[in-house]
């Protein structure tokens, strides 16, 4: 990178499109640090509640109706300790905001999702990438990947497309898909996931 220090990389992607494995290859590659799940596991120390539980919000916006319910969850005759409400939507973009934060401070890096383009867009080092592919591409690597039928990747395909956009325009107010707003966006289906990471690599190289 024409000695100049590795960045931090931000890798936002439609389902499908490769970009874990683009994120997994480019981090082995520049030997820096790789943070996805990671992200859950910190920000669900700081929330207080299971990792797992997070989990299952990740990267969606809970709808007025789970928010209301989910609290008596366990029947509404039952106590329910302060604990057990769920943090809002808020405090879990601001709990992975930090860690997300604290891992730029760090270290070089490759983050996956989470807002985290928008989150470094101060950033001095940072390149941020989103990765897209076309529909039939997408669902072959769904199927492999979940092991399920190809309607049911299309739906899969379809669910965190509508889940992810709103979540990002929710805590962004820009729409996710917007390329403008990103340093490279790649079209992962032409020239596939392998020369996707060449290419990006080539791109640091050049910067």
């Amino acid at each position: 990178m024409k000695n100049n220090p590795l960045p931090v990389i931000t890798i936002s992607r439609q389902l499908g499109s490769g970009g874990t494995y683009i994120g997994q290859q480019l981090a082995k590659k520049l030997n820096i640090f790789y943070a996805d799940r990671e992200i859950i596991s910190q920000a669900a120390k700081h929330l207080s509640i299971l990792k797992e539980e997070l989990e299952l919000r990740d990267e969606k916006i809970l709808t007025f109706w789970q928010s209301f319910l989910q609290p008596y969850a366990v029947g509404l005759d039952s106590y329910i300790p302060p604990q057990v409400i769920p943090p809002s939507d808020r405090k879990v973009f601001d709990a992975e905001s930090e860690v997300i934060t604290g891992i730029a401070k760090e270290r070089p890096a490759v983050i996956i999702g989470r807002c985290s383009s928008y989150i470094l867009r101060e950033h001095s080092n940072h390149v941020s990438i989103f990765l897209h592919a076309d529909i039939s591409f997408r669902k072959g690597r769904v199927q492999k990947m979940y092991n399920v039928s190809e309607e049911a990747a299309e739906k899969m395909i379809i669910q965190n497309d509508k889940d992810r956009a709103l979540y990002n325009y929710t805590f962004t107010g820009k729409e996710w898909v917007d390329t403008t707003q990103y340093d490279i966006s790649i079209q992962t289906g032409k020239i596939g996931v392998d020369k996707s990471v060449d290419f990006i690599l080539k791109y640091l190289d050049l910067i």
